[in-house]
Parts: C-alpha cells; structure tokens; sequence
C-alpha cells in the first residue's frame, strides 16, 4: 500500500448529491439536523448543496451558521464560470464567494465530449473557465476543492487533456482535485492505475482525492483502492445513498480505511457512532436501514447456521470479520428451523434466562420453532414473537389484554371513498372496554381501535408506533384463499423489534403480529414480570 502524503480527509455529499436518490426529500430542518449529526461523527468537511440553485439550499445554509458543527467545515457547491462570462459578472461564483462556507467546491468539466456538447467552447477556453473559477473564489479567501466530472471516462479518452484539466485547476491555487467516476463506470484495476499517474503528475502539489458511483457496484472498493495508491481524500454518501445505484458508502469506507487499512481518519470513540448515524438518517429520510448493509446494518454480525453459532461461541473471530462494537453494532443469533441447539442456547443466555434450572428447555424450543416454521412463522425476522414464544414455554406469558371480539366495516362508497372501520372488544384487568375507530385500511382501523381500548391500563402504548408492515403469500398456488404471512416492525423510539402473525386470513395474521408486537413493546417497558396478568374468563 502506498501511504498517503497527507492524512485522509474524508468528505460527506449526503445533504447535496445524496439527496439526488429517487424519492429523496427532507426539510430544511431535516437537513441540518443530519449535517450537525454527520459532523458529531468526525468527518471532516460536510458538503451543503449550492445556495443558488434553490429557496432550501439558501435557508439551509442560513440555518446551520447558528450550529456548533466543532471542527468540521462546511463546503458550498457551485460550478465553474458561465460560457461567455467573466468570474467578477458570474451571478453562482459571487453566491459561492458571499457563503459563509469556508470551502468552495467547484466542479468543471474534464471529457472532450462535455466540453463540446455540452459547455459548447473549445479545449482551452475550457480550462481558463477552470483556471479562473478557482483562482477567483482564492481571492475571496476561499479553500478551494476541484471537482473533474467524468473524470476516467475523460482519462480513458484523452488522458493528456483530463491531466491539463486537473493541473489548471491545481496551478490555480485549488487545494484538492477530486477525480469523479460521474457514470460509476470504473473498476478497482483501472482507478488503481489513473491515479497512480495522477499521483505522479500532482500529488506533490495538491491533495488528489476520489469521487465513487456505484453503477458497477465498485464504489467502496475503488475508494479504498483510490487511498492504497495515495490519494488522501475521499467523498460519500452516508448509507451510499445517490443518484441511480448511489454513491460510495461513508459507512463502509470508515472502517475500510480505518481497521482494514490501518489509516486513522476518525477516533476510536467517533468510530462507535457509526451504526447509530446510520440509522438516524435513514429514519430522517424516511427509509428503511438496510439491514444486510455492511458494518452498520441490522443483519451484518447475525449468525443462523448452527455450526456457525457454536463456533462464534467459542471465538467470534471464526465468523466475524471485526468486532461489531467498533462500529457501534452488535452480533445477533438469528432463530430459525436451521438452528441447532447452540443457537437457542446462546438466545436464551443474552436474553437472560438460565439455562442450568431446565436442561431440555433448548430442545423443546428448537422443536416449537421448528413446527411453527413449516406451517409459516418466521422467527429470524420477529424476535418479539419469538421472546413471547419462549415465556410461554418458560410459563413467564403475560397476557395484558384479553380479545372477546373485534369486527371491521369496510365501505366503498359511491364517490369513490373507502371506510374502514373496526370495532374491538377486550378485556384488561377483568374491565371490558368496547371501542371503535376508522382507519386507512382494516389494519390501521383495528390497530387505532385497540390502542383506544387499552391506553387507559397502559399509557406507554403511545410511545409504540408500527414503522413497517408486510405481506407474504406463502401457498400461491391457493390464490386468495392462500395462507399469508404478517410481518411488522415497531419501535418506542428508543428500539425496534419485529413480530409475526400467519393465517389464511391476512386480518387475523395482521391480529396476531399486532398483538405480539404491542405485548412485547410494554413488557420491555415495564421490565418484563411485573405487568399485572390478565386471565380469561373462566379460567
């Protein structure tokens, strides 16, 4: 590995090109308390999209100068000079230069083929557009990063020209020149080779850094193979998010550099936020965290197999590449009709039930998984119905509220609008409670309705809110007679959990993962035991 001349600088795009994914939106608000959240994990610069180009970006940067953001420096973006204009009458570099930002990335065109199609001046006017841009926003005491779009596709076509584009660029006083993979095109072979000669060209003069696309899936790995040739800046997206198939992922490329690589580019403490950040903008931009993503994701150190959990059990190194706590995760043993004892061993211990009081309590357990699975459950995905599973074989269930009945209404009606409504009747603490409330869809309906009919026992309940639902046909074969499968996802804010419900009747399988998931919410509240139990009638 080549050691970079400089320490690397690492750079988030998420407010700016990370916001171009499809379906990507969040407030102003949203926006700064993500850059003042990226910026606690110790990235160096956080790049805030162009003031210019619309009213967000503008209030945006209006709004964060009043955040503590400690040594993290904000970067504007912009372009290069206008065709035909000179930089003192270029209305976007006078809003580049007035920014409160201290860095100014500016980003020019490097591809013949842009050059001529698209900016539609020669070659050289090209690079005085460059020259200029950058030699203009110094002068307004402004730190100046380069940005060469299309950079390899430029390199690949004009190698000579794509260098002159980044050495004007740098002997206009730019502190970095980033080289960009726009089209997210490049392999590890090619960056490795374009930057070893862009290193030999100009690393002794400015810092060389990487700009990754996913297209071709080689994001991280041409970042961190960027890095191993010398370049010592590296620009992402938070959970890769981007255009298309998105950008480098920080997320990944963080511990790359840092416990792959050995490059110190964040603190051991900032390092164990990782996880966390990642989730919290994957909730601000209302999405769901990937749960195989790499490091940070739900499922990252989750062990299934049976020899596997035994074999973590005895080292985790067997199966686990780091340890998950340097990246503020944790390891989970997922239960599964392939799991052997071990791995229900293991889920009891780190759910803090003994082992030594019942010795055959993990074999009758695998069994009860095991059964429920083949006729539909899946446990991996709902570890509230599977820690409910196990209280009843340990005699610990508490059933907090009785169902009597419930019915749901559902109306079309001649404008074209659709009611749901649904009535329940539950019993808790020997109290019967009739409520009744409409909802968008049967689900919804019944899910208010119980919600009404118990909050007066258990007020928590409205710190539980569902954050994702889904259907399963698993015998398509029966057509809508077939059996589904429910899955929710619920959280109180503070963690999240999943449950299952399975039935030929998609309400009745929804009914059951609701319950599961509302029980288990205010067990974990309440400590687990001391709820009160409700017993049914008559028993």
């Amino acid at each position: 590995m080549v050691t970079p001349a400089r320490p690397v600088l690492l750079y988030d795009t998420t407010l700016r090109d990370g916001m171009q994914r499809e379906g990507m939106s969040v407030s102003v608000d949203e926006k700064v308390r993500m850059a003042v959240r990226i910026a606690d994990l110790g990235v160096h610069v956080i790049e805030g999209g162009f003031p210019g180009s619309n009213p967000k970006d503008e209030d945006f940067f209006r709004k964060l100068q009043h955040e503590d953001l400690g040594r993290t420096a904000m970067a504007v973006f912009g372009m290069t000079r206008g065709k035909g204009r000179t930089v003192d009458n270029d209305p976007q570099l006078r809003t580049l230069a007035d920014c409160w930002a201290p860095i100014a990335a500016v980003v020019g065109k490097t591809w013949h083929l842009h050059v001529q199609k698209v900016l539609g001046v020669d070659p050289d006017e090209n690079l005085r557009m460059i020259s200029e841009s950058v030699d203009f926003l110094r002068r307004q005491g402004k730190r100046v990063f380069y940005d060469a779009e299309h950079f390899f596709d430029a390199y690949l076509a004009h190698p000579d020209y794509s260098l002159r584009c980044l050495r004007a660029a740098a002997e206009a006083g730019a502190e970095a020149v980033c080289l960009c993979d726009t089209n997210g095109a490049a392999l590890p072979m090619q960056v490795a080779g374009v930057v070893e000669r862009v290193m030999s060209e100009l690393g002794a003069s400015c810092r060389v850094g990487m700009h990754a696309h996913n297209d071709a899936g080689c994001a991280v790995a041409n970042s961190l193979v960027a890095v191993d040739r010398g370049a010592a800046m590296v620009q992402g997206t938070i959970n890769g998010y981007g255009e298309r198939c998105g950008n480098a992922d920080l997320c990944a490329i963080i511990p790359g550099l840092k416990l792959k690589m050995g490059i110190d580019c964040v603190s051991d403490k900032d390092m164990r936020k990782l996880t966390d950040t990642a989730r919290f903008v994957a909730e601000l931009c209302n999405l769901p965290p990937d749960p195989h993503q790499p490091y940070v994701g739900r499922n990252a150190f989750a062990h299934k197999g049976g020899m596997h959990v035994a074999a973590v059990e005895r080292d985790p190194s067997t199966f686990e590449h780091i340890d998950p706590a340097l990246v503020g995760n944790s390891p989970r043993v997922l239960v599964s009709e392939l799991s052997g004892r071990a791995t229900i061993k293991q889920r009891l211990r780190r759910l803090g039930y003994p082992l030594q009081e019942d010795e055959d309590l993990a074999a009758r357990l695998l069994r009860r998984v095991k059964d429920a699975e083949h006729v539909g459950y899946h446990y991996e995905a709902a570890d509230a119905s599977f820690e409910l599973l196990l209280r009843a074989e340990l005699g610990l269930k508490v059933e907090l509220f009785h169902l009597e009945a419930f019915r749901i209404i559902v109306e079309k009606r001649e404008d074209g609008a659709i009611l749901s409504e649904a009535t329940i009747k539950v019993h808790v603490n020997g109290e019967r409670f009739v409520e009744t409330a409409e909802g968008n869809g049967p689900v919804n309906a019944l899910d208010k309705a119980l919600r009404m009919a118990i909050e007066r026992r258990f007020p928590e309940v409205k710190d539980i809110h569902l954050v994702n639902y889904s259907v399963r046909i698993l015998d398509e074969d029966r057509g809508t007679a077939a059996t589904t499968r429910v899955l929710i996802d619920s959280s109180d804010g503070r963690e999240s959990w999943g449950s299952v419900g399975v039935g030929e009747n998609v309400v009745e399988a929804s009914w059951q993962a609701l319950v599961d998931s509302i029980s288990f919410g205010l067990l974990r509240r309440a400590g687990g035991d001391d709820l009160e139990a409700e017993q049914p009638e008559g028993e």
